[in-house]
């Protein structure tokens, strides 16, 4: 799998807490084993430090960024042929890809139906290998596993 050389980072979010607004910004600082700085996700050794969202899958549900409260949405990048222990350069950071998100009731607040629409859609949790600054507009690309262990992320081509 290759992303496209147009696969972008579009919108940015923080959740400050517990059930609350999130928080559009125009940059995030990613801390590795800890997550995005200032969002209530973030902890030490956490599966689902930030969530991954494609803007093509909110366009197609009428959906706008940050509706179904991820962090990052991505524009161009085909995140449902991402595994567990795929690994994308997202602006400076490496993060790693830990699971699918499974939407929960709380999507049936927004709409009522979407938290089954969503299945299989919501998008990829991820954990922060390597710390970096995250900003609208970045560029994302898969990389492989060998070139971040040497500190140099590389494209997988």
């Amino acid at each position: 799998m290759e992303a496209s050389s147009t696969a972008t980072v579009v919108a940015l979010f923080r959740c400050p807490g517990h059930r609350a607004p999130m928080e559009p910004v125009t940059a995030v600082w990613a801390e590795a084993n800890w997550g995005l700085l200032g969002d209530a996700h973030a902890r030490p050794d956490s599966s689902r430090q930030v969530l991954l969202m494609a803007q093509e899958v909110l366009d197609a549900l009428g959906l706008w960024p940050g509706a179904v409260r991820e962090n990052i949405t991505l524009q161009g990048f085909p995140l449902d042929q991402l595994r567990p222990g795929d690994r994308l350069q997202v602006g400076e950071a490496i993060l790693e890809i830990t699971k699918p998100c499974t939407p929960c009731a709380r999507m049936d607040e927004i709409r009522p139906g979407l938290q089954e629409t969503l299945r299989g859609r919501r998008g990829m949790l991820a954990r922060v290998l390597q710390s970096g600054w995250i900003r609208c507009g970045d560029p994302v690309r898969r990389v492989m596993m060998e070139d971040t262990r040497n500190g140099n992320p590389m494209s997988s081509a």
